[in-house]
């Protein structure tokens, strides 16, 4: 039994975003294989305490202070000592500027392995203060993962540690998918009978939602926006200014809901326009859903999940009328349509399963430990 502790500012059940996904996947998915998780992390709801998520463990410290999206604990240090003597490895789960402090502070010295998840790109003055510390932390760990080869090749920071960098993509579980209820499918099919865009994700600065609403004007064919987030109230009042009512503003839904809309819809629309979408995990559920793809060209992991005019439409950053471009001709030609989702379906399951992942994991731990 391998055992590994997990390092991420935030988990289950406080958040629900792709690097949480992908930290409950390796989890959950490595327990198969012989490796114990243990996921440490910060909450602003719950003092320190341990409980079971099925079959891994979490351990949260209390949040006493956060500033720029980075939370801070008196006792993390302590308590991240203590369950790095019981672990084989510390995997870190990058971004999470205080997770560097946390590694030195405590003496790390296990066989280390850094999943660098995203460049810093939207804090430019404090990156320029933490850059010391980011190299410092990067140059000490094992090995460095990034989940697409067009993530190694944008980014600086990793093209400056290329030696220890390798490629390992995300992985989604059909498992976890396939399992509509009747009657939701028969709910949303009866409230959009003729198809839909669907978005999903949290409404962040970099989601380009701004675009799709633009996009969206005068146009007829129906689009389903799931999730929330801070932007949330401008974004709804940008779609009224301008007279968009095909937008649906859905919310956030319970997985057995997001199953069925991307079981139902035409097409997964993901107009992320900033390098902080570093890959873009609702691509990969609409793949799995065999739907055609429509995203944006940021260098990222988005254009090695979404291949332009093979697994759907990739348009430039920021443009409205492409983007409308490439939604009118998916919406106009379902022989298109139904060609480019086959295509995606067949390249996530080559590249993107959840099983191709762990393996892949799995194999790097055991490297590290000689075993």
């Amino acid at each position: 039994m391998i055992k590994v502790l997990h390092c991420y500012k935030t988990y289950y059940p406080d958040t629900f975003g792709g690097i949480e996904q992908v930290i409950y996947q390796l989890a959950e998915g490595g327990f198969k294989s012989g490796i114990e998780s243990v996921v440490f992390t910060h909450s602003p709801q719950f003092k320190n305490q341990k409980n079971s998520l099925d079959n891994h463990q979490i351990h949260r410290v209390k949040t006493q202070c956060e500033f720029a999206s980075t939370p801070f604990s008196y006792s993390a240090i302590k308590e991240f000592r203590e369950l790095a003597k019981d672990a084989d490895i510390i995997h870190y789960h990058f971004p999470y500027p205080f997770m560097d402090f946390m590694h030195f502070a405590a003496g790390i010295k296990k066989p280390s392995v850094v999943s660098y998840h995203s460049d810093i790109v939207k804090q430019k003055l404090l990156l320029k203060l933490y850059t010391p510390l980011m190299n410092r932390f990067l140059s000490s760990v094992d090995r460095i993962v990034a989940a697409s080869p067009n993530y190694v090749e944008s980014s600086p920071v990793l093209q400056q540690f290329k030696d220890k960098v390798e490629v390992i993509p995300y992985g989604l579980d059909k498992q976890f998918y396939q399992n509509n209820d009747p009657a939701v499918l028969q709910k949303w099919q009866a409230r959009f009978p003729d198809g839909f865009f669907l978005f999903i994700g949290t409404f962040r600065y970099y989601k380009g939602l701004h675009i799709l609403i633009e996009a969206a004007k005068n146009s007829r064919y129906p689009i389903v926006v799931v999730g929330a987030g801070p932007i949330e109230a401008e974004l709804k009042s940008q779609a009224q200014q301008l007279g968009v009512d095909n937008i649906h503003f859905l919310g956030a839904l319970e997985d057995s809901e997001k199953s069925a809309l991307l079981q139902l819809c035409t097409c997964l629309v993901f107009p992320s326009h900033l390098r902080s979408e570093a890959f873009g995990i609702s691509l990969l559920e609409g793949a799995l859903y065999s739907k055609p793809l429509i995203s944006s060209e940021i260098g990222t992991g988005t254009t090695f999940i979404n291949i332009d005019r093979v697994t759907g439409l990739v348009v430039p950053p920021s443009n409205p009328v492409a983007l409308r471009r490439a939604m009118d001709e998916i919406w106009n030609s379902p022989e298109l349509s139904s060609s480019f989702g086959a295509a995606a379906l067949a390249r996530f399951e080559s590249l993107f399963t959840a099983q191709k992942m762990i393996q892949s994991y799995t194999r790097l731990y055991k490297s590290l430990l000689n075993v």
